[in-house]
């Protein structure tokens, strides 16, 4: 059989980074080859929100050594997946950076939000784990990244995700804000000590720190550290004393940049982040009850490409029951009636089910169908009149795993159309969607609607039903002395819009 090839190239705050990864017959990556070159794409933006010139010009030159390098795999620019990640997604001229790079070496760069990167971060540790420390799929955990631009955060709960999230934190960001503040190293040490604290107390409102029983962590620094300190569990997993890693951190505040340079046998710009990466993972590991740490050596770039194959094999059972596991997480944050928001999912996907054929969605569409099913009523929270608008801007506001920016503001819509007489939207944020996406968001509020309608007494006494089609009539097929009157006259008000879309009738019998 063939290789198959699979690579990815991250452009992030301190580096661009490669990886050649050969895929089996059975799916599994093996790394081939890898390169990282260092940039100062984060200090440019960091301080002037701008890629420089200098730096724009670096990044094409490293960009067109790793084509001759992807070449020499008989890897095209438009076989390869390339990413780029806080830095360049703060930049006010990234549309230009990404511009030129495409010019100048064919490479199309996706810029990649923050919950995108806790995505392939956890779809690599998933993988790296799977055998090495298969405890993260039962124990409370915590999966953490600090970068040069972000930290990325993903809190499980017995295995499931409970809180995900993408701070501006990161390591050149640290050292830019204390260097306009002319601060000291203990000046360091009360910024990160509070911005942590604040975000430890915002994270137990989801779960209680206390309650972590693992810290995992892919940060390069940590590796350093692991390789140094660690007790080697697999190939590319190793743990790390909770007790060894507060005396080792320690031990390298006093180190200077070329000191750590000699030590670790690291480059200047990770020198210089070394000892403030460190002292954050620090503080975050002091805010949970963990009595080590859990290191591996793989990177969201593998996630990335494991990804891909995951859509062929059953992860991605597991990447779906996170991501509903995630905003069944946020439903609960806002005391939503969860017995009612989980019979509206099931009924919404019966129907879509049913539909499948004649929908004409690609398969993502029914992930933002129960997300948004999940949480249509999380508005109430707020308000109980016009809920649905409180709802939208709840969703729109919040991190889900595995879903991206984009992809949220399509599900707020989707719940803000749940309610209400409508056979035309009328906000202005749904007209900013492309025409494909306006279409995606009619066809599954009005599913959406109807299923709501089923359980308008929130009582979910319609147990079961079945769907049939007769030319232009869809029939609801139930037990009649279920369907009470309430249901009955809720489906006739809210089957405007899914007749307006599909030109079906809807009967209950």
């Amino acid at each position: 059989m063939p290789k198959i090839l699979e690579s990815v190239i991250e452009i992030g705050s301190t580096g661009i980074r490669l990886v050649v990864c050969q895929r089996t017959q059975e799916g599994v990556l093996n790394v081939v080859d890898k390169s990282e070159l260092p940039v100062s794409l984060g200090w440019d933006v960091f301080t002037s929100r701008l890629v420089s010139r200098e730096t724009l010009l670096q990044c094409i030159k490293i960009l067109s050594r790793f084509k001759e390098q992807l070449a020499g795999w008989g890897i095209k620019p438009e076989q390869n997946s390339i990413i780029a990640t806080s830095a360049l997604r703060e930049a006010t001229n990234r549309d230009t950076v990404v511009d030129r790079i495409f010019v100048k070496t064919g490479f199309r760069v996706k810029i990649i939000d923050g919950i995108e990167e806790n995505f392939y971060m956890y779809t690599a540790v998933l993988e790296s784990l799977r055998y090495d420390y298969p405890q993260i799929k039962t124990q409370n955990s915590i999966i953490l990244e600090i970068g040069g631009g972000s930290t990325e955060i993903m809190v499980l709960n017995k295995g499931k995700m409970a809180a995900v999230h993408s701070l501006r934190l990161g390591t050149v960001i640290i050292q830019q804000n204390i260097k306009n503040l002319h601060g000291t190293q203990q000046d360091t040490r009360h910024y990160l000590r509070d911005y942590i604290k604040n975000t430890g107390v915002n994270l137990n409102t989801e779960i209680s720190l206390q309650k972590i029983q693992v810290f995992i962590s892919i940060g390069s620094e940590l590796q350093i550290a692991a390789k140094n300190i660690g007790l080697q569990l697999g190939l590319r997993c190793w743990k790390i004393s909770r007790e060894d890693f507060f005396k080792f951190v320690d031990k390298v505040q006093a180190y200077s940049t070329e000191e750590c340079m000699a030590k670790y046998q690291i480059s200047y710009n990770d020198a210089q982040s070394f000892g403030i990466g460190l002292l954050t993972y620090k503080l975050f590991l002091g805010l949970t009850s963990a009595d080590s740490i859990i290191v591996t050596d793989t990177t969201i770039r593998e996630g990335l490409l494991q990804s891909k194959v995951s859509s062929e094999s059953n992860l991605q059972s597991e990447f779906t029951s996170q991501v509903v596991a995630s905003a069944v997480n946020i439903g609960r944050k806002y005391h939503f009636d969860e017995e009612h928001a989980k019979y509206v999912c099931k009924v919404a996907l019966k129907i879509y089910d049913a539909m499948e054929k004649e929908l004409g969605l690609n398969p993502e569409a029914k992930n933002y169908l129960e997300v948004a099913s999940i949480l249509h009523d999380v508005g109430t929270f707020i308000r109980g009149a016009d809920h649905q608008k409180h709802s939208k801007y709840i969703i729109a506001n919040s991190d889900i795993f595995g879903l991206a920016k984009d992809s949220m503001k399509i599900i707020s819509q989707i719940a803000l159309y749940h309610r209400g007489n409508l056979t035309q939207p009328t906000d202005d944020d749904f007209y900013a969607f492309s025409r494909q996406e306006r279409t995606l968001v009619l066809k599954l509020a009005s599913i959406l609607r109807i299923a709501d309608s089923m359980d308008r007494s929130h009582t979910q006494h319609i147990e079961d039903f079945n769907i049939s089609f007769k030319a232009d009539t869809m029939i609801i097929h139930t037990n009649n002395r279920a369907v009470s009157n309430l249901e009955k006259m809720a489906i006739t008000e809210k089957s405007d819009l899914f007749e307006f879309v599909f030109g079906y009738t809807i009967i209950v019998s």
